[in-house]
């Protein structure tokens, strides 16, 4: 029986947003997004379904559904989102 080695392929690289990506935005720890902004994540562009509690490093949980219909929901920490400034 094989081992599945998809674990070993992930890098922690591919799951942090670069925050040089998009100059002028800040992460969601130091602007709190509200539910439907449009936030970038490591999976893209997605809308903030909902607002949950704390993480480990202290920002919120947040609940993303990125751009196609079909998409599941998924959860991250605000700590790793870029929102764009405030109008």
């Amino acid at each position: 029986m094989s081992k599945s080695n998809g674990a070993k392929r992930l890098r922690a690289e591919d799951e942090r947003v670069d925050p040089t990506s998009h100059p002028g935005w800040t992460t969601g720890q130091e602007r709190i997004p509200s539910v439907g902004e449009e936030v970038i994540c490591a999976g893209g562009t997605g809308e903030v379904v909902a607002l949950l509690g704390k993480t480990g490093d202290g920002s919120r949980l947040l609940e993303i559904r990125l751009g196609d219909a079909k998409s599941k929901p998924f959860y991250a920490a605000a700590s790793n989102v870029l929102v764009a400034p405030a109008a």
